[in-house]
């Protein structure tokens, strides 16, 4: 290694060794309040990130500091972004290193550990459909190999032949748990075999190590995309915060892993290869130092983030790109089904950047059909089967998104996104009110009953997403609204759950128009104008009311049927408008009735509407039960059908 590469490394790396102890200063004066170090560990952020090139993106942990200095930042933000100060880069939004700055190619973590390597797959898969020679390094601690989204990244990117580096800093301990009760194996590296790819095991103390072996991989996997799996041996010289403590540490183990410090080690290879002297490491250290306690004093002395509720609510969504096309006259009648497939198929012919993924879309063309010879006109890098790994290709596509692409998922029922709630809830929704990027990611849900396919196959999920702010939530009823809909949502810069019913696949037909056209997501429908009760309803119930207003019994009763259409955001303005002139509403729906869309609705409106009504508001979902196999249990006792023109009576009456 030359001098001026050993010059610059050690550099690197006695920066974020100064920072850490004024930092630890800093935690016990009050300053900041809480601190995850990365002491000892430093060789490994630095040298791996020495060994990119500055456009590879990198996938940080809690300690890699290193990481975000090696990369150059202004230490004033970071020392602002640590602090929570206003001169950060999240408006105080984001705590230490949760956050992203796409323009040095960082990704931060979430809290949850393993859930960011799915994401790296999606940053390796963009780079190889543009087929570009980058890298996406993604870092992990030995605690977190142990998650499912480790095993589904590592599955994803071997089958997929990605450009991802997984990088783990076994440091001997997950918080208290070391590493015996851990894994079984030797080495977490033996694991590589099992997916098929390269694994390699190596001294996390010594920079030279740790920059040779991953400039060496780099330079493969620029030539030829795969991953690899490298286990870089360290230990944790604190706790795994502060706060915590090393009481569990046996001291023995302390004192043998303190001689291994990796500057210690740096310092005396430089030193006895004269590339240093001690003189002049003292004086970067002091350099170092003076401008840290600038950078330090500059971020103590700067505003805490100032903000007000609009600022916030209106930093949750990413603004519209206006993707807006009037529907026109010329129309054809076509299935539910066939809406959904046009659709998807004239934007992927105009589009290049959208991207189709699920579980048998390709060949098979999907359980439902709806992708049914996509691959042979798009090919199967835009129409690609995946694993069975729902929360490993959720993730990977807001790494694909990162990359500018527009990628729709195909759940292959609304009930397996269960398996991928955390990239849903932690990963999609949250990130544009982090750190401001946009996530144009689209996942179908087939969902809902009335096709004899039992609690696992015939759930609505739709409220549960309702709670999670900066997610977007589309339940279409009909062809018409379907296929314009799932245009806009494609083309929204949000992340979007696009429910679709299973039952309403086939038996609903509509003209529509032949041409792409847009619907504005968040309008709700006035099916029917009345004037004596508001029904509000979206999905399969919709279905529901339009077969109750020909029946006899309640022809003198003038409805006024709303479908919802957008579920979030849910269009109170027109409802509202609605209810106060009938004066009265019902909710319905197939969901559960308890937590279910209407609960929020009818709470809304009894709130915000009650001098305008004449009556209770009325809600009507499905008992609180799972769905049932047995088609008479679905649809006799599970469902609220039967109990709509009671209900409709009784508000009347009341």
């Amino acid at each position: 290694m030359n001098k001026i590469l050993t010059k610059d490394l050690y550099k690197s790396i006695i920066l974020p060794r100064l920072i850490e102890e004024k930092m630890l200063k800093l935690l016990r004066q009050g300053k900041i309040t809480k601190w995850f170090s990365g002491i000892g560990q430093e060789a490994i952020s630095v040298g791996a990130t020495k060994a990119l090139k500055a456009n590879d993106t990198i996938f940080t942990m809690h300690r890699n500091l290193g990481v975000f200095t090696s990369r150059g930042l202004d230490l004033k933000k970071l020392f602002g972004q640590i602090i929570g100060k206003d001169t950060g880069f999240t408006k105080g939004r984001d705590r230490s290193f949760h956050f992203g700055i796409p323009d040095y190619y960082i990704i931060g973590m979430i809290s949850h550990l393993a859930a960011m390597l799915p994401v790296a797959c999606g940053v390796g898969l963009g780079y190889k459909l543009k087929k570009q020679n980058r890298i996406a390094l993604a870092l992990i601690g030995d605690g977190a190999t142990s998650q499912g989204d480790f095993h589904e990244a590592l599955n994803l990117a071997a089958v997929w032949k990605l450009p991802v580096i997984f990088l783990i800093e076994n440091n001997g301990y997950g918080l208290s748990t070391p590493v015996s009760e851990q894994y079984a194996c030797k080495n977490l590296s033996d694991r590589a075999l099992g997916y098929g790819i390269k694994g390699k095991t190596i001294d996390g103390n010594d920079i030279n190590t740790v920059y040779k072996t991953i400039e060496n991989y780099a330079k493969i996997i620029r030539k030829n995309p795969q991953p690899v799996l490298i286990e870089a041996k360290t230990f944790r010289m604190r706790g795994h915060e502060e706060a915590s403590g090393i009481k569990y540490v046996p001291k023995d183990l302390l004192e043998k892993w303190s001689k291994k410090d990796p500057i210690k080690l740096f310092e005396s290879k430089i030193l006895k290869d004269k590339i240093l002297s001690s003189k002049e490491i003292d004086a970067i250290q002091r350099e170092i130092t003076n401008k840290i306690d600038d950078s330090i004093n500059f971020a103590l002395d700067s505003d805490f983030p100032s903000s007000s509720e609009s600022q916030e609510l209106d930093d949750v969504y990413s603004k519209s790109l206006g993707f807006e096309i009037n529907p026109t006259q010329n129309t054809q009648n076509i299935r539910y089904v066939d809406a959904i497939k046009e659709t998807l198929y004239d934007l992927m012919e105009s589009d290049k950047n959208i991207v189709l993924m699920g579980q048998d879309i390709a060949e098979y063309g999907g359980v439902f059909k709806i992708t049914e010879g996509f691959v042979e006109r798009f090919g199967k890098d835009r129409v690609r089967n995946t694993p069975i790994i729902e929360s490993g290709i959720i993730g990977a596509s807001l790494g694909l998104t990162l990359e500018g692409f527009k990628p729709i998922i195909e759940m292959q029922f609304a009930d397996f996104i269960s398996c991928g709630f955390n990239q849903v809830i932690n990963n999609l929704a949250k990130t544009h009110y982090r750190w401001g990027h946009a996530v144009n990611v689209t996942i179908r849900m087939p969902s809902g009953g009335g096709v004899s396919a039992g609690p696992f196959h015939s759930q609505n999920l739709e409220s549960l997403f309702m709670h999670i702010p900066g997610l977007k939530i589309i339940y279409p009823s009909s062809p018409y609204d379907a296929k314009g809909l799932l245009a806009s949502a494609i083309n929204d810069p949000n992340p979007i759950l696009f429910f679709e019913h299973k039952l309403l696949y086939r038996t609903q037909k509509q003209n529509v128009p032949k041409q792409l056209y847009s619907l504005e997501i968040g309008k709700a429908s006035i099916l029917k104008e009345g004037c004596d009760i508001t029904i509000i309803t979206y999905g399969l119930s919709t279905i529901w009311i339009k077969e109750i207003l020909d029946d006899l019994s309640i022809k003198e009763i003038d409805i006024e049927l709303i479908d919802l259409r957008t579920l979030m955001p849910w269009d109170r303005d027109l409802i509202y408008e609605s209810i106060k002139k009938t004066n009265r509403a019902l909710v319905i729906h197939e969901a559960n009735e308890i937590g279910g869309v209407g609960a929020e609705i009818s709470a809304s409106i009894s709130t915000d509407l009650f001098e305008f009504l004449d009556a209770p508001v009325e809600r009507l979902g499905s008992i609180h039960t799972p769905t049932p196999f047995n088609q008479d249990l679905e649809q006799d006792i599970f469902w609220p059908k039967n109990k709509i023109l009671k209900t409709i009576e009784k508000i009347i009456n009341y």
